[in-house]
């Protein structure tokens, strides 16, 4: 913890919001841009995808390392070259006139989100006392990253319609200027790299590859198909690198991943869950986004505003999942958030038939919404207990990756699915694997809402 003189934790918690809302955005922010993007810059249908999966790919690839590298160099460095590289990839995406150019910018945006959110994620749990006070900081991480995720929309809407798709780009870069700026002031100073115990290249290389070209297979197999000859070939090599990776994380003294982490069973139970939720919770906004614009006919901008009632609702789940963690426990609140969003999503699909008023879809959006808010705050409190402060780095990037794979998992799924219907019920029934998966939570994990309750009573 940092000298209580010279720490601010509030304003440090406002700046770590800040940057969990900007990554979260820039997941969504770009969806309702993409049909100008493809008319401006000249994508093809093929092409177009890869405005999102440019981002996804390099952003699942690089994020363990990222992880590590919080814990290696320093988490307020991190902090700050993960935002020097999202200002660098917006800046040079609103400046693109070309299709390569900007699904470059496009990487090197998810290069620095790939080092900025596991920063952002262990400076909460390392600044913030396991128990209430985390608690609480993580939920307020957590309202910024599960609005984020909303406001992308409403924000790509607002900012397309009125200034063009340039502006979904440059209106990260002053935000990560001052965010960047804000951390010297807001954020402790780390400790000096040569202290922390070397660095593990040979790991770093293989599992970055690896986890690189899985995400590229899982990203690119639904539009080349799964028996492509190409996707093949990367997926050989992806499970060869993997295990190269494995071979060298068992003899080296400075892992980039220490293999007894994945024996710590409520660690990886918490990425199960992690994994799941973005196997299914996650992918509703994204299809969401398709039955706005092309079944009901909003345009980018009343599509935006569409995505108010599902914002409001995951913020209150996020604030509920605080209080809920303190009263019944991190996996009772997870088997009720998961069971909310289950039923939220089979709502929206039920009502998705003829014409249907926006109406019609709040009840839907409101419990899932709700449910999905709450699995997200207490998903990362789960992750983060019992984690030494020095690992907390590469906790966050072994959860993250979690996530951002069972995303890329669940839209190969859903997306060559027959509409938005079959892909929401598909979604619905995927949402109780969560069920499972919190059940596996030990049982220390389990209780430690109530023994968070218990010491702050």
């Amino acid at each position: 913890m940092p000298h209580a003189a010279r720490f601010r934790p509030g304003w440090a918690l406002a700046l770590l919001g800040l940057a969990s809302l900007v990554t979260a955005i820039d997941f969504t922010i770009v969806y309702v841009a993409l049909p100008e993007i493809a008319t401006d810059v000249g994508f093809s249908d093929h092409g177009l995808q890869w405005v999102v999966s440019g981002y996804a790919v390099v952003y699942g690839g690089l994020l363990l390392l990222g992880g590590r590298l919080a814990d290696v160099a320093g988490r307020r460095r991190m902090f700050v070259v993960g935002m020097g590289l999202y200002g660098v990839g917006s800046l040079l995406g609103g400046l693109a006139a070309a299709p390569g150019a900007l699904v470059a910018a496009r990487a090197v945006q998810g290069a620095g989100g790939a080092v900025l959110f596991p920063a952002t994620l262990s400076l909460v749990s390392t600044l913030f006392e396991e128990g209430p006070q985390r608690t609480r900081a993580m939920a307020v991480w957590a309202v910024a990253g599960a609005g984020g995720l909303s406001v992308g929309a409403l924000l790509g809407g607002v900012l397309t319609s009125a200034f063009g798709w340039q502006a979904v780009f440059f209106v990260n870069v002053p935000l990560v200027a001052v965010a960047g700026a804000a951390a010297f002031v807001l954020l402790p100073a780390d400790v000096s790299a040569r202290d922390t115990g070397g660095f593990d290249l040979p790991g770093a290389v293989t599992g970055t590859a690896g986890l690189t070209l899985l995400v590229f297979v899982i990203a690119q197999g639904p539009e080349w198909g799964w028996g492509d000859a190409r996707l093949l070939g990367a997926a050989v090599a992806a499970v060869a690198l993997l295990a190269g990776f494995g071979a060298v994380e068992s003899r080296t003294a400075r892992p980039l991943l220490p293999l007894r982490m994945l024996r710590n069973r409520a660690l990886t139970a918490a990425s199960g869950v992690i994994m799941v939720f973005g196997l299914t919770v996650q992918a509703v906004p994204f299809f969401l986004t398709l039955y706005f614009q092309q079944e009901m006919g909003f345009s980018a901008l009343r599509t935006g505003v569409a995505f108010l009632g599902p914002t409001l609702a995951l913020t209150l789940g996020n604030m509920a999942g605080e209080r809920l963690v303190a009263r019944l426990g991190v996996r009772r609140t997870l088997l009720l958030g998961f069971g909310l969003a289950a039923v939220g999503t089979a709502l929206l699909a039920a009502v998705m038939s003829g014409d249907v008023r926006y109406a019609e879809l709040l009840p839907g959006t409101a419990a899932f919404g709700l449910g999905g808010g709450m699995v997200f705050t207490t998903m990362w409190i789960a992750a983060g207990a019992g984690v030494p402060a020095e690992e907390q780095g590469i906790a966050s990037g072994l959860a993250s990756t979690a996530l951002q794979f069972g995303a890329g998992a669940g839209l190969a799924l859903l997306v060559p699915l027959d509409g938005v219907r079959p892909a929401l019920w598909l979604i619905a029934a995927g949402t109780l694997l969560g069920v499972a998966a919190a059940l596996a939570l030990p049982r220390d994990a389990r209780s430690s809402g109530h023994a968070a309750a218990a010491a702050s009573a």
